[in-house]
């Protein structure tokens, strides 16, 4: 095939054609149509030749060109597309480095395996611009739930038609036992849009919170207005749900927003969802109240909140015990979702039996290292003692408060204490040198002999050692693994070092061993500053 005048016309009215049906710009079918052609002529003229194709899009001609640029002579690979400065002198006048000299070639016939090449490359590009478009189009729609129809289901995957695509809606991210049937209508949530080797992938999904949430917004007017905010949204697909909401205008009643009108807002999302039974909870800032909202219909008698293990203990009557657990974890499950905390349940029982035993444990302490007798020792744990440190170092006047405590007796028990603790230390430095820790380690200023008799029988024995731990590996901390909490335990975690002094431990090891430049840990502490001096001024 020739490029001639006959067919030059429909060199351009076949892009357009293309383009129309492909929805892509017409612009980018004649770019490939220009690269296929070039292609071609390669293969009639040399496949090292620099051959450029241009179509006119006014006149559809074809003009093919011979590019040769001038390089320096010690740079010169290709004869075909370069020349250097004294050999481009026959074809240009004062010619530098960098200049293309263009001239024009003729034509060519285009056999049936170039046209074929050309036809490849063609529809090469047009797939690539589709993918393109299609990425443009809803890279911006994460987040948001979109109407599909079914076309297929592939190994338990559901591949839905979103209108300007494919879109697959995973096995795992159907609620329950759902199937489809092609041509059924589907209303999903895009859950996240990636460009991949194969072109776009968009991901749905029916078991996503956000799912639900953003079927709230569309049900609920208040909250699409922002007077009502989703604060949290815990799931389990098909099932049950909890979801958390506030409302910034005091007239309007979150919980009977969502409801609606004889249930009927909340209703229709349970529709959607397969029959999921949804709990509608008050949102509160304070955490421990907020616990207690997410717990319902069981009734709490006590909380007790440890925020820095992000854990809390909620103290529930007998009769109230299964309730709160629900059917299967299920009900403390999604408030530990809804709060973000690790929630421990036990009955007043329980928990009485508990303090029972630390008080037995504690008094058994005093008793057995400061020879007191049961009494006194229990006094001292009724008093808020719970270890040997307290006694030894409070303030005089915090002893003097206990009943038949004077200032002798005060003296005495803080003497006691302190030769106790003395007498520890040194066995727990002895027994650690004994396992081999050197100097560097014992003479480092934060750690205890019994923190450095830890770390030893952890095998860190070497100042060295300890700069290369990690700070949860000291303090430890709580790694979610499948949506569950796990507990990571720490070295130092018994002596009640945090993941803060931890890390301000480690880090000062490094800058003693030359690790650490300390300019520039001052230089990091202003930027973290100034971010969040930024971060107050946009709020």
């Amino acid at each position: 095939m020739a490029i001639t005048s006959a067919n030059q016309l429909e060199l351009l009215q076949t892009a357009e054609a293309v383009a129309r049906e492909k929805m892509i710009d017409p612009g980018l079918v004649v770019e490939a149509m220009e690269e296929s052609l070039a292609r071609a002529a390669k293969s009639r003229y040399g496949a090292e030749m620099d051959i450029r194709v241009h179509i006119d899009r006014k006149t559809g001609r074809a003009t093919f060109t011979r590019v040769r640029t001038v390089v320096e002579d010690e740079e010169l690979e290709n004869y075909q597309a370069e020349f250097t400065v004294e050999q481009a002198k026959q074809y240009m006048e004062n010619p530098e480095v960098g200049q293309e000299f263009i001239e024009e070639v003729p034509p060519v016939e285009m056999g049936r395996i170039a046209a074929q090449s050309a036809k490849q490359v063609i529809l090469q590009k047009v797939r690539e611009a589709e993918r393109d478009r299609q990425f443009e189009e809803f890279k911006d729609r994460a987040g948001t739930i979109i109407n599909g129809l079914v076309k297929r289901e592939e190994y338990g995957n559901v591949i839905v038609d979103v209108g300007a695509g494919e879109a697959i809606l995973r096995r795992n991210e159907k609620i329950g036992r759902e199937s489809y049937r092609p041509n059924d209508r589907i209303r999903v949530y895009i859950k996240d849009v990636r460009r991949e080797q194969r072109g776009p992938q968009i991901f749905l999904s029916r078991t996503a919170p956000e799912f639900m949430a953003e079927l709230f917004k569309m049900e609920v007017p208040e909250i699409y207005d922002g007077i009502i905010e989703i604060k949290a949204v815990a799931r389990d697909p098909g099932s049950r749900a909890k979801i958390a909401v506030i409302s910034y205008d005091n007239s309007i009643d979150p919980v009977g927003a969502c409801v609606g009108m004889r249930g009927s807002r909340v209703q229709a999302v349970v529709n959607e969802l397969q029959g999921e039974k949804i709990d509608i909870i008050p949102w509160n800032e304070d955490q421990p109240t907020f616990l207690v909202n997410a717990l319902q219909p069981a009734e709490v008698s006590k909380v007790v909140l440890d925020e820095e293990a992000g854990k809390i203990e909620v103290v529930v009557p007998e009769e109230q015990l299964s309730l709160a657990i629900g059917r299967r974890g299920q009900n403390v499950r999604l408030a530990s979702q809804l709060t973000g905390l690790d929630i421990d349940i036990m009955t007043e029982e329980q928990e009485s039996a508990r303090r029972q035993a630390e008080f037995e444990l504690r008094t058994k302490l005093f008793v057995d290292n400061l020879d007191l007798d049961e009494f006194f020792a229990q006094l001292l744990v009724s008093e808020g003692f719970t270890n040997l440190e307290e006694v030894a170092y409070v303030e005089l006047d915090e002893l003097l408060v206990i009943d038949g405590v004077d200032e002798d007796t005060a003296n005495e028990l803080q003497a006691r204490a302190r030769d106790v603790l003395e007498a520890q230390n040194k066995a727990a430095l002895e027994n650690a040198r004994s396992m081999g820790v050197e100097d560097s380690l014992v003479e480092f200023e934060g750690l205890t002999p019994q923190m450095i008799e830890a770390l030893a029988k952890d095998d860190v024995k070497t100042l060295e050692d300890f700069a290369t731990c990690a700070d949860w590996e000291l303090a430890g901390g709580w790694t979610t693994i499948d949506g569950e909490r796990v507990k990571d335990d720490g070295v130092l975690e018994p002596f009640d070092v945090s993941l803060e002094e931890a890390q301000d431990l480690i880090m000062t090891a490094r800058v003693m061993l030359g690790w650490v430049d300390p300019a520039d840990l001052e230089a990091a502490a202003e930027e973290e500053l100034e971010e969040a001096d930024a971060e107050e001024t946009e709020a």
